[in-house]
């Protein structure tokens, strides 16, 4: 690796997006079943970890925040993820339900953003999910305190040491501090690469007769 890097060179990057277009008239009516298309592209492609999505949310100073979750059902009364109830963006999206997606897929030259409203997942569905999980990721959701301050990583392993023999019997309890969200989408908006940086882009707008379909510039 050069040892020469410097920020001019962040400035020469670039590349030509050659993979392909997208047109209004291949577009379906309905803009989840081109997130299926795509998500179902981005799996066969064997992208790592396809279902991941960046979370933004907004504090009650209007401060944004972003993090990656994985995106884990999807129809169409919205797109599901799971999360510590306690944390960061559980807080900040119970001040402020209003929460934009999206999904990076690169290599395939492609990005989705979506915006909508969450609302929380029944108990059922919650726990549902929840015992289908990794044993031991059930037993780490009880280690977090998600978001909050600890003295060193020693901490949480010890404490997963100690639930894990805790629950050695049984089913892992679903704490009552875990949950999930439906985003209730009313945007969606997908971004192909294009040469000469003439991206193609469409935006799918909810309306009262359906779903408003719009070509925006690059």
């Amino acid at each position: 690796m050069s040892t020469n890097f410097t920020l001019q060179d962040i400035a020469s990057l670039r590349r030509e997006y050659t993979r392909g277009g997208l047109r209004r008239k291949d577009l379906p009516e309905q803009p989840l079943a081109l997130f299926e298309t795509w998500l179902r592209q981005a799996c066969d492609a064997q992208l790592p970890d396809p279902t991941a999505m960046t979370v933004a949310t907004v504090d009650e100073q209007g401060q944004p925040y972003q993090r990656i979750v994985l995106l884990k059902h999807y129809d169409d009364s919205g797109l599901v993820f799971y999360t510590n109830l306690g944390s960061r963006k559980a807080q900040q999206l119970a001040n402020n339900p209003r929460i934009s997606l999206h999904f990076p897929w690169h290599f395939l030259e492609r990005q989705v953003m979506v915006l909508g409203e969450v609302e929380k997942l029944s108990p059922l569905e919650v726990l549902k999910y929840f015992h289908s999980r990794p044993r031991d990721s059930q037993i780490g959701a009880w280690v977090s305190r998600q978001s909050s301050r600890i003295s060193a990583r020693g901490v949480l392993e010890g404490k997963f040491l100690e639930l894990k023999q805790k629950f050695q019997q049984g089913e892992v309890p679903l704490p009552s501090f875990w949950g999930g969200y439906r985003v209730k989408f009313y945007t969606m908006e997908f971004w192909q690469g294009g040469e000469h940086r003439l991206h193609d882009r469409f935006l799918y707008q909810r309306s009262d007769n359906g779903w408003k379909i719009d070509r925006l510039a690059p």
